[in-house]
């Protein structure tokens, strides 16, 4: 019999995977619920203060939850794609059409990281840190690396920070009269000494890579520096994160048992964590998410594996799946929310005031008039996802 008429395989959606990418992208567009914020008003408070750190990016070193959205989100990028390319290959695509999609969701990305970043600017902002840019000048790399054998994938993945790691360490570090001003360093700065000093905000590798780069585009003024730190060659690295992603989805796709998946995405969160304390504690690298070093690279994928192993537990093996619905209806529109987030906030922030109460915000008082503020505003932009949810109107790239 021909094989070409016989019935394709039904691919099985891994429900765990759109509940991690709905907890991430939510958490990401609460933006944190101010609590940093309110956290200020309660300076004695231990719990207050241990909120508002992790609900803010780390200033330089070191590792908070608010860290981990966008490698989070890059990981799943990876650990998708084996289902991607399954998917593709039963519908008779061939590897030339899949590759030309790759490209194509690649440009994609890009372009639309730049819309969002130019949103509020006076002409097109050509800036590339944004989450969507970083997969999309990534992604290209990743799509090729998938076609390769395991053992090919984890030599890319290393060899990509290596080589990574070795360009930052080559560059000088910043003379002993240097201004850091000139840079957007301020003067009380705790800069890093001896050798992790290769790796300080703002004069590095990648920092005067971007000098060049990013003038070459039409700039309203001369690009100097990012305020943040954020570079666009953060991207490099990113790869080796959606290809550790892209191993964990291809061992969640063979036919051992469950449990097994989750033990080893527990060890293998054990040796990213252990591999990036001990990268950081010899002097070798340290864990800087902002220009995400090879440190932070494995530590923030050890992390990542252990939160996925969480929500597999909890949906694939304990088959408990009610509890996790708000965040399979965010996973199922994932650029959609983002675009959402980016665009609209400010326009249901206003709309609620305008057509509710002038004071909807102020119910809980002043001191929690933020959090409020982006609570609601979050609630309304979950209700668009689940319209869309049940008419199974599913945006992606």
């Amino acid at each position: 019999m021909d094989s070409t008429n016989q019935p394709r395989p039904v691919a099985v959606r891994l429900v765990s995977l759109d509940a991690f990418r709905g907890a991430i992208m939510l958490l990401m567009a609460s933006g944190g619920l101010a609590i940093p914020r309110i956290a200020e008003s309660f300076p004695d408070s231990r719990i207050w203060q241990i909120m508002g750190v992790h609900t803010e990016h780390a200033a330089w070193t070191g590792c908070t939850l608010w860290d981990l959205i966008q490698p989070a989100f890059m990981f799943m990028v990876g650990v998708a794609l084996p289902w991607s390319i399954a998917n593709r290959r039963n519908r008779g695509e061939t590897v030339w059409q899949s590759w030309r999609h790759a490209l194509m969701r690649s440009l994609v990305l890009v372009l639309l990281a730049v819309f969002l970043s130019s949103a509020w600017s006076k002409q097109t902002a050509w800036v590339f840190p944004n989450v969507l840019a970083q997969i999309g000048l990534g992604y290209p790399v990743l799509f090729l690396v998938a076609h390769g054998r395991t053992w090919m994938q984890w030599s890319a993945a290393f060899l990509i920070l290596i080589v990574y790691g070795v360009a930052f360490a080559v560059y000088p570090t910043a003379p002993a009269d240097f201004d850091w001003s000139t840079v957007g360093v301020a003067e009380d700065w705790t800069h890093l000494t001896g050798f992790a000093a290769h790796w300080d905000k703002n004069y590095n590798f990648a920092a005067r890579f971007d000098q060049w780069l990013l003038n070459l585009f039409p700039r309203e003024e001369a690009f100097v520096f990012n305020r943040g730190g954020y570079q666009t060659l953060n991207f490099i690295p990113s790869i080796a994160t959606m290809i550790f992603g892209l191993l964990a989805g291809q061992m969640m796709r063979d036919s051992s048992s469950m449990w097994n998946k989750v033990r080893w995405l527990l060890v293998f969160g054990l040796m990213g964590l252990l591999s990036g304390v001990v990268l950081e504690q010899a002097g070798i690298c340290p864990i800087v998410k902002r220009i995400w070093t090879p440190s932070w690279a494995l530590f923030s994928a050890g992390w990542v594996c252990w939160l996925m192993a969480f929500f597999v537990v909890m949906i694939e093996c304990l088959h408990l799946k009610k509890w996790a619905f708000p965040f399979v209806v965010a996973g199922l529109n994932p650029i959609t929310l983002y675009c959402m987030w980016q665009l609209s906030a400010g326009f249901v922030r206003d709309n609620l005031k305008r057509h509710i109460s002038p004071d909807i915000f102020l119910w809980m008082g002043e001191t929690y008039e933020p959090m409020l503020q982006r609570g609601l505003v979050l609630v309304v932009l979950w209700l668009v996802l689940y319209w869309m949810y049940r008419r199974k109107i599913f945006i992606r790239v």
